[in-house]
């Protein structure tokens, strides 16, 4: 089969096209001809040396995490699954799922079926950054009703979807974002937007109960300065990198929680997100669909770090 491998850490001219052994699904596992790969910012990162590169090990591995594709045989004790199903799934996070391939294996179990109303290419760009933002505002804050709920990087691939599951809980979402998304971002559920560019956020909101840090301490001290709009007692919830000691040191003087947070693949998860998404009461936001032979271009697009919503490789037909 076709896959985009790496033999060396560095930057997206590391990624090529090569023949590799398909796959054989083990018990309890599938078997999933990939039709389409989702692009997320942990894979640039691990293709540098950073991400998840430490739980793969050193090249030659093959990145990908999100997929949407068909059934093509399943192992022994598989029972909820069968051959022609088309199904979407985030397998084996952290560890490799060798997305970017025609072929993937995985538990049965960390797969769902895809989402009716969606092409393969959209629901592709579902699993990683959805769950993520359904795990944290779901289970990690557990986001209420008429709570104030603060997202950072609103307009990314995580961001979009933590905009709407909020608003679909009954919050009332605050986010910051390029004005150029601000419009699209209302539409989706955000009633309150701050143009990162043109003021700081701290200087305009105030009284959040929970805060999605998906740019994190490094990133201009994002996770310190959401302190200061955070209510005693509220929630800061920082992805990229944990919570720094630091951090963590402030907000226990001041009262406020804190926690780090790693996505993990959920195929009941997935079936819920997919429910809403077929209501009408979620929306994927694809910004490219590129061709797997086009994956370095793909990576060099999304390390731009301007992306509205996610990046797509095109697997197979």
């Amino acid at each position: 089969m076709r896959a985009v491998v790496q033999d060396a850490l560095g930057g997206p001219e590391v990624l090529r096209v090569a023949e590799v052994p398909r796959p054989e699904p083990l018990p309890t596992e599938v078997l999933v001809r990939v039709r389409a790969a989702g692009i997320n910012p942990v894979d640039w990162k691990t293709r540098q040396g950073g991400g998840m590169a430490g739980v793969l090990g050193d090249p030659p591995f093959t990145l990908g995490w999100d997929v949407s594709g068909v059934v093509e045989e399943v192992g022994f004790g598989v029972t909820t699954l069968a051959p022609g199903d088309e199904v979407y799934g985030m397998p084996w996070f952290p560890r490799q799922a060798g997305g970017y391939a025609e072929f993937v294996t995985a538990p049965s179990r960390q797969f769902a079926r895809k989402p009716g109303t969606l092409s393969h290419e959209e629901a592709a760009a579902v699993p990683l950054a959805a769950l993520t933002a359904w795990q944290i505002i779901v289970d990690t804050a557990r986001v209420t009703a008429g709570q104030r709920v603060l997202v950072h990087a609103a307009a990314g691939g995580v961001g979009h979807f933590a905009v709407q599951f909020a608003r679909h809980l009954g919050a009332r979402v605050v986010g910051t974002a390029r004005g150029s998304r601000h419009e699209w971002l209302g539409r989706l559920g955000a009633a309150e937007l701050v143009d990162y560019t043109e003021r700081r956020f701290e200087d305009v909101v105030e009284d959040i109960d929970v805060v999605i840090d998906l740019l994190g301490e490094d990133h201009d001290a994002t996770s310190t300065r959401s302190l200061k709009v955070l209510k005693k007692g509220g929630l800061l919830v920082a992805v990229p990198g944990g919570v720094a000691p630091e951090v963590r040191q402030a907000a226990d003087a001041a009262g406020m929680r804190t926690s780090g947070f790693l996505v993990e693949p959920d195929g009941a998860d997935l079936t819920a997100i997919a429910g809403l998404i077929d209501k009408g009461e979620a929306v994927v936001e694809v910004e490219e669909v590129f061709p797997l032979e086009e994956a370095a271009r793909a990576h060099r697009k999304g390390e731009d770090g301007h992306t509205r919503g996610k990046l797509v490789l095109r697997v197979g037909a």
